[in-house]
């Protein structure tokens, strides 16, 4: 019966009898069966943690480990307590071992481990019987993402033991083997708290006892130990970094800058840079650790070495074939500076004669060796120095040779044509042209076009009419809408400069389109003014309907006006009315106010009442039109709202799931409505001819304005007549004779 014996172990702990207390807790134990002795061992752990006998509670805990080993964390923290650390050490270093073992606490292997390195770092002189270098050494193979911490554990090991000089080798060891900027952070930063600790140590220490030469020697050794430490920093960051990637061509070069002013060391970095980078691994432009090393032995004046560097560059074995373009342009450059030009010209010969085994450039299976000789960047150094160093006839050659290989820019088809025509072969320049042509399609060709056009009218002009028109032919077949206006322009200038005006019109024509809708409005401009100055102002009449009938619904507005005031100024009134009425339609008067503005004006001074009257009917029957069309006010109600990019159904929240169309018709209705209530009470001196806002007073006002076309009548007319109103006919009356009347007289 457990209960019994708990009972009477917790009155014997009450009345303080330790030993009769502990045998009582012993026959428990021994008395109850395996299965209960968890009902007893709380009480008995309690008690021994109750009174200050380590040794006593040390045993009882170890009988207790044998039955509940999982509780060795709450021995190890009575070891703790009991300052009894080298066994709370083994028994630690026992749990972080045993890979079965689970934490009651909820700790993982490496808190339990990070404890351990806590615990035999700080007490080296409590703990004995453990080899913590070797422990720490194991937890460094064991957690590689937390080496800082356990080596700052180690040497903080050796320093609280007072190896000193042990500690900085573990420093120095832990700098040079750490791959992380956060870990190389913790262990410098620790290290160098380290030295300077050691310094005030020292200064204190030779404060109070006086100072000796020794003393000072050992002070200055220790200050000039911290301060290559602090200067050593950078580079050893950077070695950190280099250690994560060998092959990062930025950080070796950043490694030479940090070595600045020291010729032997930079030399050494770039060997070990240019063995260490794998071509085929590297982050950046492996080429670069080259020439950098060749432009520095050539800035210390020793060409030899440096044509040696890019020698063994040129046989390296790059990644990409523009990195061994690089190496032979930069032998090039190298001889240049030097004014070698012989032998520029002849290693880039070298660079570009064909290889024993062609291979296509982005064949990624054969050398570089054996593809740089179709690099563009090699090529085209060295028919720079043909042009400046070499003969007509070999820089000719090189071009060719371009062209040949297919490796050839617009620019350099260009180039090649301005050389032959600097030379004055003319018809060669032109051959080049028409070789690029064939090599490129639009819009790549676009460049060779317009300057093979421009300079063949330059050169020629009127004298090959026929073959000018043909290439223009030949250019504007397949050529995109966007490069078209420029070509079209320049085919008619052509043709009004050389050829027939009737040609020049048929080519605007083509052009209004063949051009991007963009450009439509600004071609049609030009071809009516052409239009204009070459066969007059009447001619432009078609041009200006087919514009209409092309353009945007603005652009189209705009034409209009400027054709309707054309007509105007030839006296065409009724033509100019026409166009303003034709271009009403298109002119909703909510949003273009000044082309109704502009048709008023123009009513006043050529129209008379009943177009005026007309005019206000148009506007009416238009605005209506608008009102009712959907699409209109749905463009409108979304531009009013702001949003660019909202849809029908923006137009009313809330109501999601109506149809698009019905909430169309809905609002409608509702501006219908609100324009019928907003509409004044019509007044009786309004003109009922047709409904109409505009009253008999502002008609009268529009009719005493100035009218240019009026007709003056002479002033001999009846004075009565003129205060007749308009409707009005003078009647006379006459006497009826009698005889008309018969027998219905006398009645």
């Amino acid at each position: 019966m457990p209960r019994l014996w708990l009972d009477y172990c917790q009155f014997l702990m009450d009345q303080g009898r330790v030993t009769h207390t502990r045998r009582t807790f012993d026959r428990a134990l021994r008395a109850l069966p395996i299965t209960q002795h968890s009902r007893i061992w709380p009480l008995y752990l309690r008690f021994l943690r109750l009174h200050p006998l380590p040794e006593t509670a040390v045993r009882g805990y170890r009988r207790f480990l044998k039955l509940s080993p999982e509780s060795a964390e709450e021995y190890i923290e009575y070891l703790k307590s009991s300052d009894r650390l080298d066994e709370a050490a083994q028994r630690l270093a026992t749990v972080v071992n045993d890979e079965r073992f689970v934490s009651k606490a909820g700790k993982s292997n490496y808190q339990l481990w990070h404890e351990l390195c806590d615990l035999i770092s700080q007490n080296p002189d409590k703990v004995q019987s453990l080899n913590v270098d070797a422990i720490i050494r194991g937890g460094l193979t064991r957690f590689t993402d937390q080496l800082g911490k356990l080596w700052c554990s180690l040497a903080d090991y050796y320093i609280r033991s007072g190896h000193f000089e042990k500690a900085r080798d573990v420093y120095e060891e832990a700098i040079r083997t750490v791959m992380t900027v956060r870990d190389f952070t913790q262990v410098f930063d620790s290290y160098a708290q380290f030295e300077e600790s050691m310094i005030a140590a020292k200064m204190e220490t030779a404060s109070e006892l006086g100072r000796e030469e020794e003393d000072d020697v050992d002070l200055e050794l220790r200050l000039a130990r911290f301060e290559q430490l602090i200067s050593r920093r950078p580079l050893l960051l950077n070695s950190v970094l280099l250690r994560q990637n060998p092959h990062h061509v930025h950080e070796w070069h950043k490694r030479v800058a940090l070595h600045q002013g020291r010729p032997r060391e930079i030399i050494n970095t770039y060997t070990e840079a240019v063995q260490t980078v794998d071509p085929f691994k590297a982050t950046g432009k492996p080429h670069t650790l080259w020439v950098a090393f060749a432009k520095f032995y050539e800035d210390n004046g020793q060409l030899d070495d440096a044509r040696v560097i890019l020698e063994k560059a040129t046989k390296v074995n790059f990644k990409q074939v523009d990195d061994l373009a690089s190496v032979w342009c930069q032998c090039g450059e190298l001889e240049l500076r030097h004014e070698n030009y012989d032998e520029a010209l002849r290693l880039l010969r070298k660079a570009t004669a064909l290889p024993a085994r062609r291979a296509e450039y982005f064949d990624g299976s054969e050398p570089v060796q054996n593809r740089v000789y179709k690099s563009l960047k090699v090529w085209s150094m060295l028919a720079d120095l043909e042009e400046s160093l070499g003969t007509f006839q070999s820089t000719k050659a090189v071009y060719d040779r371009i062209l040949d290989l297919r490796i050839a820019t617009p620019q350099i088809v260009i180039n090649y044509a301005m050389f032959l025509e600097e030379h004055k072969y003319f018809e060669e320049s032109f051959k080049a042209y028409e070789r690029g042509i064939s090599l490129f399609k639009w819009p790549n060709v676009s460049d060779i076009w317009s300057t093979y056009l421009t300079k063949f009218i330059a050169r020629y002009g009127g004298r090959k009419l026929e073959r000018a028109r043909d290439l223009f032919e030949q250019a504007l077949d397949g050529c995109p809408p966007k490069y078209a206006k420029t070509l079209y322009l320049l085919y008619a200038q052509l043709e009004e400069e050389w050829g027939l005006a009737r040609h020049a019109m048929a080519v605007y024509e083509r052009a209004t389109r063949a051009v991007e809708p963009a450009q439509q409005y600004d071609m049609f401009n030009i071809y009516i003014k052409r239009a204009a100055e070459i066969y007059g102002v009447t001619h432009t009449r078609s041009i200006y309907q087919k514009a209409i009938e092309v353009l945007s619904d603005e652009h189209a507005r705009e034409m209009c006006l400027r054709f309707a005031d054309m007509e105007c100024k030839l006296g065409e009134i009724d033509r100019a009315r026409a166009i303003y009425s034709f271009c009403s339609q298109i002119c909703d008067p909510r949003t273009t106010g000044a082309f109704w503005q502009t048709w008023k004006d123009f009513e006043v001074r050529h129209g008379n009442e009943d177009t005026i009257k007309e005019m206000l009917r148009i506007r009416r029957s238009v605005q209506a039109t608008y009102n009712t069309q959907v699409n209109f006010m749905a463009s409108q109600m979304l531009k009013v709202s702001g949003s660019a990019t909202g849809t029908v159904s923006d137009l009313a929240p809330g109501q999601s799931g109506m149809d698009d169309m019905k909430l169309l018709e809905q609002r409608a209705e509702q501006l219908a409505a609100e324009a019928e209530r907003d509409q004044p009470p019509r007044a009786q001196n309004k003109i009922l001819f047709v409904r109409s806002d505009t009253s008999r007073e502002e008609l009268a006002e529009l009719a005493q304005q100035v009218n240019p076309e009026e007709i003056q009548l002479g002033e001999d007319e009846d004075e009565d007549e003129m205060d007749l109103e308009p409707n009005e006919v003078r009647l006379e009356q006459q006497s009826v004779p009698a005889a008309v009347f018969g027998s219905l007289k006398e009645d």
